[in-house]
Parts: C-alpha cells; sequence; structure tokens
C-alpha cells in the first residue's frame, strides 16, 4: 500500500512538473518574439543612420563620414547640409530673379568650366554665348589675373570668376569643383579656352551622350585642327559617334585585337565631359600636385561606370576645331622676334619648361598608379578580366570554325 502511494505521487509530480514546462512555453515564445523584435528594431535604426549619412554627404567612404558625423553631432540632423552648387543667388528677390529660378528649376543642370586668359577672349566669348544659350552655369578660372577685362561683355555678371595666377586646369578642378559643390549638376564640361564651337550645340550634344549613354565623352576634333594627338578624336563625316578606332600606321596599331586606350575607352583632357558619377570618381582621380594632369586621360575609362569600351566615346555630329593655341605661362622663346635679346634678359622657355614638368608629373603618375595596385590587395583590375573573357570566346569560336571545316 505505502509503494502504491509513493508510486502515485511521483507520478502526480511528474505530471506537475510537465504542466509547469507547458504553461513555461509560451512564455518563452513571448521572449522569444521580444528579443527577435529588439534586434529587428536596432538593425534597422542602424541601416537608417546609415542612409542618413548616406544622404547628408554621399561623396566620403564611411569611415570618413562616420568622422565627419562625430564632429557634426552638436547640430541636429535636420539641418545639415552636406552639398552645395555654384549657383549665384541675388541679394534680394526681384520679379526677374524668380523668373530665372524658376527656369533653373525646371530643367535640367549642366557646368561649363573653363580656364581662361585674356588673350582669348574673343574664343571664350563665342564659347560662352553657346552654352549659356543651352542654360548652362558657367564657370571661368582666370589663370592670368586679370578679371575686368571681361566686365564689357554682357554675359559676364552671369558666369562665375576664380582667380589664381598661372594655374592649370585640373590645379582648379581640384579645389573648385569638389563633388560635393556640383552635385546638382547632370553634366560636367571642363574644357579648354582654345576651341572653336561653330559646329557645336550643347543641347544636341547632350542628346547623343544620353541616348548613347556615354558617362565620359568629348567631341570629335575637326580634322583640320592643329594639336591632334590621338586618332580616336578625329571626327568621322560618316559617324554620328564612334567608340573606337581602326588604325594600323605608326607606333601604336589599333585593330580588332585592341583593349583600352588610345584605341577605343578614350577622350583627351583639352574637352572632356563627365557624368555626374564619372565626375565623382574622376575628382578622386586628379592628384593634388599634379597640375598638369598628363596621363590622366589614359585612365579615366576606370570611371566608366562600366565597359569603358562601352561607356567612354567621341560625338562626330556635333564637333569643335582644336587652335592649340597655348597662353598658360606665356609665349615661347622661339616666338621672340629677338632670341639674343630674350637671352640677354634671361628670359625663360616657358612653354619648354612646362613641357619638362609636365614629363616629370606623368612618370610620378605612372608611378603612384603601379605602386597603389600593388599595395591595395582587394582591387582587381576590371578590364583585364574582360580582356581575358574576350579572348576566350575568340579562341571558341575559332575552334567552332575550324571544326566546322
Amino acid at each position: 500500500m505505502a509503494v502504491f502511494l509513493l508510486k502515485k505521487r511521483s507520478v502526480l509530480l511528474d505530471g506537475g512538473t510537465c504542466g509547469v514546462k507547458m504553461r513555461q512555453l509560451p512564455f518563452m515564445w513571448i521572449i522569444c518574439i521580444v528579443m527577435l523584435f529588439i534586434v529587428f528594431r536596432t538593425t534597422n535604426y542602424q541601416y537608417q543612420q546609415t542612409e542618413m549619412e548616406s544622404r547628408l554627404d554621399p561623396f566620403y567612404s564611411s569611415k570618413d563620414s562616420s568622422m565627419d558625423m562625430r564632429s557634426l553631432h552638436s547640430l541636429p540632423r535636420g539641418i545639415i547640409q552636406a552639398r552645395s552648387d555654384l549657383e549665384l543667388k541675388p541679394l534680394w528677390s526681384t520679379t526677374s530673379s524668380k523668373s530665372k529660378a524658376k527656369i533653373r528649376n525646371s530643367s535640367s543642370h549642366n557646368l561649363l568650366a573653363v580656364p581662361v586668359g585674356i588673350k582669348q577672349k574673343s574664343n571664350v566669348d563665342a564659347l560662352v554665348q553657346k552654352f549659356l544659350s543651352a542654360n548652362f552655369t558657367v564657370i571661368l578660372f582666370h589663370y592670368d589675373g586679370n578679371v575686368d577685362g571681361w566686365e564689357d561683355l554682357q554675359w559676364s555678371k552671369d558666369a562665375i570668376h576664380i582667380v589664381a595666377h598661372n594655374q592649370t586646369k585640373w590645379w582648379f578642378a581640384k579645389r573648385f569643383l569638389h563633388p560635393a559643390v556640383v552635385s546638382i549638376y547632370d553634366y560636367i564640361f571642363l574644357w579648354d579656352e582654345d576651341l572653336g564651337v561653330e559646329n557645336f550645340h550643347p543641347g544636341r550634344y547632350l542628346e547623343i551622350v544620353k541616348s548613347e549613354g556615354l558617362e565620359i565623352s568629348q567631341p570629335a576634333l575637326d580634322p583640320n585642327s592643329t594639336g591632334i594627338h590621338h586618332r580616336i578624336t578625329i571626327r568621322s563625316r560618316t559617324n554620328r559617334f564612334h567608340r573606337r578606332v581602326y588604325d594600323i600606321r605608326g607606333s601604336t596599331k589599333c585593330s580588332d585585337e585592341s583593349e583600352g586606350p588610345p584605341c577605343s575607352g578614350f577622350v583627351e583632357g583639352m574637352a572632356p565631359v563627365f557624368s555626374r558619377s564619372a565626375w565623382l570618381c574622376a575628382w578622386h582621380l586628379i592628384q593634388n600636385d599634379l597640375v598638369h594632369g598628363w596621363g590622366m586621360d589614359m585612365k579615366l575609362g576606370y570611371c566608366a561606370q562600366g565597359d569603358r569600351s562601352k561607356k567612354v566615346g567621341v560625338v562626330d555630329s556635333e564637333y569643335v576645331v582644336h587652335q592649340s593655341i597655348q597662353t598658360l605661362g606665356g609665349q615661347s622663346l622661339k616666338k621672340h622676334s629677338n632670341p639674343e635679346e630674350s637671352v640677354k634678359r634671361h628670359v625663360v622657355d616657358v612653354r619648354s619648361e612646362i613641357r619638362r614638368q609636365s614629363t616629370y608629373e606623368l612618370q610620378i603618375f605612372k608611378d603612384r598608379w603601379e605602386r597603389a595596385v600593388k599595395l591595395d590587395k582587394n582591387w582587381a583590375d576590371p578590364f583585364k578580366a574582360n580582356q581575358r573573357r574576350r579572348q576566350l570566346y575568340k579562341q571558341r569560336q575559332k575552334s567552332k570554325v575550324k571544326k566546322l571545316r
């Protein structure tokens, strides 16, 4: 009897324990749901923080952005504006200023930036008028210090003028065209001052660029231009635009087997046009201390936001004349009517010195690129991979042809 009672008690205890466990299960489910909800909210909050930082300043890496955000913690987020533009603002609102603002807001924003000297005033006047009529914002970089000489031109007050004596286009661009400042502009034309635009229309040019998906481009050069360095930039009379060139003459031969600059995926530094995304990349490619920009044109294809053989092109139907007039730094010694007198005055052959410096900077740029490639273990050249794939594809096609024979 005693044994039976003990067994019965044991069964009751076991049943009670099981009941307690059963009652605990819903409680455990509630705890799990609460924990999952907390994890979700935390992850979502972190994601929103990252998105907010990206919107506040989309041009920095996450590391830089986090450092900047720590510096901005004393400000409420809604008041922070990380970007700017180059649009002129009136001191007070008038009817005319409001109408101009409506025109600006109702259309796309594009920017023309040109280094200028007073000796090229007539040519720059024709150039700027073309772009202003297409509703471009215009910024002039005065490398000769002469701004007053432009004030008699009607459009002068509508342009932005920046002065720095004897500085190059790339020096100005690195310092005054930061991506955060020019982010409202769909396309950025960073041109030289010695381009003839009689056969060029900015609106028609951009229509072609957009329809063909060109992230980096340039207008073709009239065959009668001076200072043509690469055949790919010469205008083709039969094409609307082209992405590559075929030429078996000279030291650089361009054929079906050729990959990359200067046979394809290439524009020259005299008249490049960048999309907003391409400029974000190109601005970071510009070296702060290498002001002549030599060697950059061979690497711009890496900023094409994809396959440079498709995203980089030359527009033939809208073309310019390159006059190759070099005024930055002064005239060459060879142009003096009396060279002996120039030597007596210890006048330096400026053009030769500039070319020597440019060549020196080119070698530095090449060395930096090679060093950067070696040090960045996570970087892989996208175009070498594409080249290997194309070679494999061609080999397969050849083998198929042989089998058919």
